[in-house]
């Protein structure tokens, strides 16, 4: 039990302790590594293939290593029933191979498409690849096994390699078979997305620099309690918007009317209030709404004069004034959440703004996925950020210290 505990301290304070694709010899190998194929889909065409492009460093400097490179990735959810009672690649609106099309013209080279992840065809296929080519397992979650993290699964997977690559940071956070089983049979390192993801998330959680500034959003306390209590102990200030600040606010006493507030969540926001008030920055005006629509009226009024019957679906321009005083001078910032509805360009303008000011703050700026990469996208800033996220999910379990299954399993450097 104690070595266990070690390691999980050694795997949370040192995040990037952990040997990449660079620390092993591929030459003439057969690599299986994990990618995250997870793209919007619309009519069996892909719709937005940055998580193909996300991969590709990794996939090049495998083929230029003379390697033979067999990639595996899960797709949407399949229904249960298909993979428990067929446990067969039949599904063609969860198929990956028009993932694997434009990962051929990206690479400008064939991409072989196998018509199952196991199975003897797949391994015949997988056999004959030379060095420089590529195949392309079907869809994970076909499997039963692959949620089930089944060992004899991912033996099936692991056979198919000399070495495992993990370059799925999105799905780092499940002990599935292709994320943490494989690993037990192969010599297991990061792909370069996972170990850029390692090593600015892990600025946040292991000795982060100062001045630290971590901005929280979203709509509720609860599910993101835990990288609250985890950054205000790391962090010197802490930005709170969206549905969580309503909260934090109706905890102060303010009457935030049909504003979206956790009634069950009001004693821990006092709580933390009570143990870190000094730190929390919350909205001092809001962009206000007489009901939840694209097309509602709207108006700014300071925090505690907003009027019966309408909600709080944005900062004001005083907080964002504020939010600026806050980062001066600031060396690192963590963002996750959007701080109001962005989604509806009447309420658009806080988010928006936030992301400018984080673009030429000069800090280092990590996005931490999900809605925050999304916020930081549409407001056309996305290349000035430092680190934008590719996991939502993992990315937040990170953020709340959180040993990751997918990471865990990688041999420590």
């Amino acid at each position: 039990m104690l070595v266990y505990l070690f390691t999980c301290i050694l795997v949370y304070i040192s995040p990037m302790n952990k040997k990449t694709v660079k620390d092993i010899d591929l030459k003439n190998k057969h690599v299986l590594m994990r990618v995250d194929f997870n793209v919007p889909m619309a009519d069996g065409k892909v719709t937005d293939d940055k998580r193909i492009k996300a991969a590709l460093p990794t996939i090049q400097y495998v083929l230029d290593q003379s390697a033979s490179l067999i990639l595996m990735s899960h797709l949407g959810r399949p229904k249960s029933a298909l993979r428990q009672a067929q446990d067969t690649a039949s599904d063609s609106a969860f198929s990956l191979r028009a993932a694997s099309e434009v990962l051929s013209t990206l690479l400008n080279r064939p991409v072989q498409m196998a018509p199952d992840c196991i199975g003897a065809e797949v391994e015949k296929m997988a056999k004959a690849l030379k060095p420089g080519e590529v195949l392309m397992l079907e869809n994970t979650r076909f499997h039963a096994g692959e949620e089930k993290n089944d060992l004899e699964f991912a033996r099936q997977l692991a056979s198919l390699g000399d070495v495992y690559v993990n370059d799925a940071f999105g799905s780092a956070h499940r002990a599935h078979a292709s994320t943490e089983g494989v690993a037990r049979f192969l010599p297991a390192v990061s792909g370069f997305l996972m170990e850029q993801e390692l090593e600015y998330l892990g600025r946040a959680v292991a000795n982060p620099v100062h001045p630290y500034i971590a901005i929280l959003g979203g709509a509720k306390v609860s599910d993101k309690i835990l990288v609250v209590e985890s950054l205000l102990s790391k962090c010197d200030k802490m930005i709170i918007g969206g549905g969580m600040a309503n909260t934090f606010l109706a905890a102060q006493g303010l009457n935030m009317q049909d504003s979206l507030v956790e009634a069950e969540s009001m004693e821990l926001a006092k709580s933390i209030m009570a143990k870190s008030s000094d730190k929390l920055i919350l909205p001092i005006d809001a962009v206000i709404a007489d009901k939840f629509d694209a097309e509602a009226n709207t108006k700014t009024v300071p925090i505690d004069k907003i009027p019966t019957g309408w909600r709080m679906l944005d900062v004001g321009p005083k907080t964002l004034e504020l939010y600026q005083i806050t980062l001066k001078g600031v060396k690192l910032v963590v963002w996750n959440g959007p701080v109001g509805v962005f989604e509806m360009p009447k309420f658009a303008e806080g988010t928006f703004a936030l992301a400018r000011m984080l673009a030429e703050s000069g800090a280092i700026t990590v996005i931490g996925g999900g809605d925050s990469a999304s916020a930081v996208k549409k407001a056309g800033v996305a290349q000035k950020m430092t680190h934008v996220s590719t996991g939502g999910g993992a990315s937040l379990e990170f953020l709340e210290g959180k040993i990751l299954p997918g990471v865990a399993a990688l041999l420590d450097g």
